[in-house]
This record gives C-alpha cells, sequence and structure tokens, in this order.
C-alpha cells in the first residue's frame, strides 16, 4: 500500500507541475476529469472512498499550474495529517515534481 501511494502520488504531482499556466477549457475540464477518475478507480478501496471524500470537501483547482499544484499538495497533506506523516513544504511543489519533458 506504502508503494503504491509513493507512485501514486509522484504521478499526480507531476501531472499538475506539468499542467498549463493559462489551460483552456477543455484543459481544465480534462484535469478535473481525471482527478475525479483517478480517485474512482484507485486500486485500494478505503484510500479511494477517503479521497472521493477529501475531493467533495476541496473540489480540484484548475485555473492555472501553480493554483493546481498548490491544491494537490494541501490535499496531499490533509492525507499526510490523518496518516501521521510529515506534512509537506508547498512552497517549491512545481520545481519539486518537474520532469522536464
Amino acid at each position: 500500500r506504502a508503494e503504491l501511494g509513493r507512485a501514486s502520488w509522484k504521478l499526480f504531482h507531476t501531472i499538475l507541475a506539468r499542467y498549463p499556466d493559462k489551460p483552456s477549457l477543455e484543459e481544465r475540464q480534462t484535469l478535473e476529469q481525471y482527478i475525479y477518475l483517478f480517485a474512482k478507480v484507485y486500486p485500494c478501496g478505503d484510500c479511494a472512498r477517503h479521497f472521493i471524500k477529501l475531493l467533495e470537501k476541496y473540489p480540484p483547482q484548475t485555473s492555472s499550474r501553480t493554483i493546481a499544484s498548490v491544491w494537490g499538495c494541501d490535499v496531499h497533506n490533509k492525507v499526510n495529517k490523518v496518516l501521521g506523516h510529515e506534512i509537506y513544504d508547498c512552497a517549491n511543489i512545481i520545481e519539486d515534481y518537474d520532469c522536464g519533458c
């Protein structure tokens, strides 16, 4: 479960770090759909249910790369808090996960 979580969060944050600075409406809708589908199909049922509840309370923010990345980091930190994990400093989230692709 821990390995899956680390890999999933890495992909999640990398996608957000490569998201456009000024996304089109279609790009915004696509990212939002991806996030909801990601939660629905996540292999760990308990994790998926908890993430879906988080999305209900904190819906995806997709108006820009920075906003989406910080939103993703904040949501991840909410999970970290519940799990008793270290809280991540979101100040450099884009730089930390930009794959350079």
